[in-house]
């Protein structure tokens, strides 16, 4: 596995991490940027000039373009590292309607809005990639930590065992811990739903609740991400293993956590207009709990904390409201 060619596509904070990380173990990265503007000052300066601006790339072992078509066609394993609300738009503006033989790993925490659809699903039933060839890079990890070469722990889940194992060698150094699963959907939905949950816990914030209300709100959110998963994909799995409780625990308390900052605009006061014009990254939790509202009207699953979520962000219920209703739903 390890003589594939490997490519990240995003030029995010979490696509950066990923090419600083890849640069220990693969000799040549493709990357897709989305500008001649990044591309130009990484090549000449080793750096992303907006994201994350202190990680030292090697532009020598880099081959960026701005085509993602060029990248698909000459890379075997690609890994997904945009903004889940413009993954489709970016491929269709692409022009890009073949995956045929590669190996699709997402790092994207989020969901396909058009689709309503997690984003290994996106590629099957849009692209009809086989799900055994496609990947899920799953936390607890923050794009700044690995940027900063802090230890940290990633988790790689396949269908396959052995090929998350080879898949895993791309990433593992001496501070990035990896382990390895078979639950592509459980993690992948996980991600997403603990994106919520942070904006939830952002909002709190907001709002002056202190540390025993979000120790409360985290052990009911963890309850909500198991009946959830329980309930659409059941199979044998550990929710308190680092890819499920992990995660949400890194996104819900840490101060890089997009989803966090975006619940606390939106506590303090501030419209969701008002919050994305503030932030200078994509809140996926904005977009996912839409969605996951949508899914989960066939299920039909209890979910407390995503809909007082909801309510807040598109039905336009205070959040000093909001949140005391949900205080009397949590235990």
């Amino acid at each position: 596995m390890l003589d594939k060619k490997v490519a990240v596509i995003g030029s995010g904070s979490w696509g950066t991490a990923l090419v600083k990380l890849l640069g220990h173990n693969v000799n040549r990265i493709g990357w897709w940027v989305h500008s001649e503007t990044t591309k130009s000052y990484v090549m000449k300066h080793g750096r992303n000039p907006v994201y994350l601006q202190y990680a030292e790339l090697l532009p020598e072992k880099l081959d960026i373009s701005t085509d993602m078509s060029y990248i698909v066609d000459n890379y075997d394993v690609l890994i997904y590292a945009i903004p889940s609300a413009f993954l489709h738009s970016s491929i269709t503006e692409a022009g890009i309607t073949n995956f045929d033989n590669k190996i699709i790993v997402s790092a994207i925490k989020g969901i396909v809005p058009e689709f309503n659809q997690i984003v290994g699903n996106y590629f099957h039933n849009n692209y009809g990639v086989k799900f055994e060839d496609i990947g899920i890079i799953a936390g607890p990890c923050h794009a700044e930590e690995v940027a900063m070469q802090k230890l940290s722990f990633l988790t790689i889940a396949f269908l396959d065992e052995e090929r998350a194992q080879h898949i895993s060698e791309l990433f593992s150094t001496w501070f990035m811990k990896m382990k390895t699963s078979v639950d592509i959907a459980g993690t992948e939905y996980a991600a997403m739903i603990k994106n919520i949950i942070a904006i939830a816990n952002g909002i709190c914030i907001g709002l002056g609740y202190g540390d025993n209300f979000q120790a409360v709100l985290i052990v009911n959110a963890m309850r909500e991400i198991r009946r959830f998963l329980e309930d659409v994909f059941p199979q044998y799995r550990k929710v308190m293993d680092t890819e499920y409780v992990g995660d949400l625990l890194v996104t819900s308390y840490s101060k890089f956590s997009r989803n966090r900052t975006f619940g606390t605009f939106i506590g303090r006061g501030y419209s969701v207009k008002a919050t994305m014009s503030e932030m200078n990254m994509v809140a996926e939790g904005y977009y996912a709990v839409k969605c996951l509202m949508e899914i989960n009207k066939e299920h039909k699953v209890y979910l407390p904390i995503t809909e007082a979520v909801y309510n807040i962000l598109y039905a336009g219920i205070s959040p000093v409201v909001e949140i005391r209703l949900l205080s009397d739903k949590l235990n």
